[in-house]
């Protein structure tokens, strides 16, 4: 099966929407909206500029959830409901543009380092929420590895399968760049079977760039080889600009066959 790859940019998120139809022009096959800034689904006229986007193009579509200031394992009760609600919002929202939308876990706040066991199971119990509303409106939400500051949770494959696992309405998204940031890469695709939706972009290794394919220290042939054989579901590209996105189009078409 041949792969084709969808464009997402966080960096775009406060930009006209005119920037997307660049997407299909760049030869991608659709947009993983970022749902923040002027994309937050739930408000009606962003919703409507998006729907008339997808109209006039041929871009299948995806969504990432917001996470700015949303702590799914906070031990701050308000905070905590309020970010599950924000993110069952969106799910409610994107459930008419898609099946497919990535969430962020939770991360360690200097209070919470003290009881690790109960940010497990706060996150967990999140998890449930959103699964259920994710079944309601037809959506699988993947929960996605983070990157190497060590407050997040869910940085090793292990355990984001394991605190994934078993949860109705709840899929996994492998993000090969935040895999880099920790040397995980071999991890992630030796788990790669297990991936519901993939992210890719580059980086040194270090930190969170977000480069264009082949800018950083990934080995796209290998990491291409190893998912066309064993993935068939959306590779979302990231990047920060048009201009970037078909540079890394051109890397993906040579290694991921």
């Amino acid at each position: 099966m041949t792969l084709r790859p969808y464009f997402s940019s966080s960096a775009k998120v406060w930009d006209d929407i005119q920037w997307v139809y660049g997407i299909e022009e760049a030869g991608y096959a659709g947009w993983e909206i970022v749902a923040d800034g002027n994309y937050r689904l739930e408000k009606p006229e962003n919703l409507e500029k998006i729907k008339e986007v997808i109209a006039s193009t041929r871009l299948g579509i995806t969504v990432h959830a917001p996470y700015g200031d949303l702590n799914l394992a906070t031990l701050n009760d308000p905070i905590w409901r309020e970010s599950i609600r924000q993110i069952e919002i969106c799910i409610e929202h994107a459930g008419e543009l898609t099946d497919r939308v990535t969430i962020h876990p939770g991360y360690l706040s200097p209070a919470s380092k003290i009881l690790p066991q109960k940010v497990w199971e706060l996150q967990k119990e999140a998890l449930r929420r959103i699964g259920k509303c994710a079944v309601e409106h037809g959506v699988l939400a993947c929960l996605e590895n983070m990157i190497s500051q060590k407050e997040f949770l869910c940085r090793d494959a292990g355990e984001l399968m394991g605190m994934a696992g078993g949860i109705e309405g709840i899929g996994l998204t492998f993000d090969f760049g935040h895999a880099n940031t920790l040397g995980k890469v071999p991890e992630f695709l030796s788990n790669v079977g297990h991936a519901n939706h993939i992210h890719i972009h580059d980086n040194h290794g270090v930190s969170d760039e977000h480069l264009p394919l082949g800018a950083g220290t990934i080995d796209w042939k290998t990491v291409g080889k190893t998912i066309a054989a064993r993935y068939s579901g959306v590779i979302v590209i990231e990047g920060r600009s048009i201009e970037e996105a078909k540079k890394s189009r051109a890397v993906f078409s040579e290694c991921f066959v």
